[in-house]
């Protein structure tokens, strides 16, 4: 619950941090045309050309800042998308395509209907994060700006012997290794997404490490509970 609070408030404070910051480009563009209605007081213009201060949300866990409108307009062309937003994005699709390599094993292996369903749901909610990653990354020139990754280090991802092992396995061994490689292939997508909200700029990438988080929480309770 605290996990899925702290994504909320991030959330939140990413949108109020954009808003000020598109407010404050506002602000300028009103100021500009003030100072250009009215130039023959000196003073007035002085105290025009400073510009009115603008309050900016930090970053979850570092304070608001008082910002000139002039440094609100520099700092919203600065939302853009940085090498670690192309990073995780890029590695985050590889890393969900493994889980659904593991989730298509489970209708003729699994023996617990209950894994069935959650192998279903996990399925329907990373298929589609695949595509607006790939949407996003293409969006963004993501084809331009490919990187070699070694996939095989990706925190949480299971190893190719543990893959192997996982395909010959059948009914209730089946089932506790398959709750055991996706609870930390899970672990291992939180922890990915949490250093792209960490490092990343992008808002739109926030987004997406943000319902990760809450999402693969949720399914990492449920998948601790079948195990007990």
């Amino acid at each position: 619950m605290a996990q899925e609070v702290s994504v909320l408030i991030h959330r939140r404070s990413a949108t109020l941090r954009s808003t000020a910051l598109a407010a404050a480009a506002v602000a300028v563009v009103l100021a500009l045309g003030a100072c250009d209605a009215d130039s023959s007081d000196g003073a007035s213009n002085q105290a025009k050309d400073a510009g009115p201060g603008v309050v900016a949300p930090g970053r979850p866990g570092e304070p608001a800042r008082t910002l000139s409108a002039e440094e609100a307009v520099k700092e919203a062309g600065q939302d853009t998308a940085n090498s670690a937003d192309f990073r995780y994005t890029q590695m985050m699709i590889e890393h969900h395509r493994q889980a659904l390599v593991m989730t298509d094993l489970v209708p003729e292996r699994a023996s617990s209907t209950t894994v069935e369903r959650l192998a279903e749901r996990i399925s329907a909610g990373q298929k589609p994060e695949i595509g607006a990653m790939e949407g996003w990354l293409k969006k963004n020139g993501g084809d331009r700006r490919q990187q070699q990754h070694d996939h095989s280090g990706m925190h949480g991802m299971a190893t190719d012997a543990q893959l192997k092992k996982l395909r010959a396995a059948e009914g209730k061994a089946f089932d506790v290794l398959f709750l055991k490689l996706m609870i930390t292939h899970h672990q291992g997508a939180i922890t990915m997404a949490t250093e792209a909200l960490t490092e990343g700029n992008d808002v739109i990438v926030e987004e997406m490490a943000s319902d990760v988080i809450a999402q693969q929480t949720v399914e990492i309770n449920r998948m601790r509970g079948l195990m007990d």
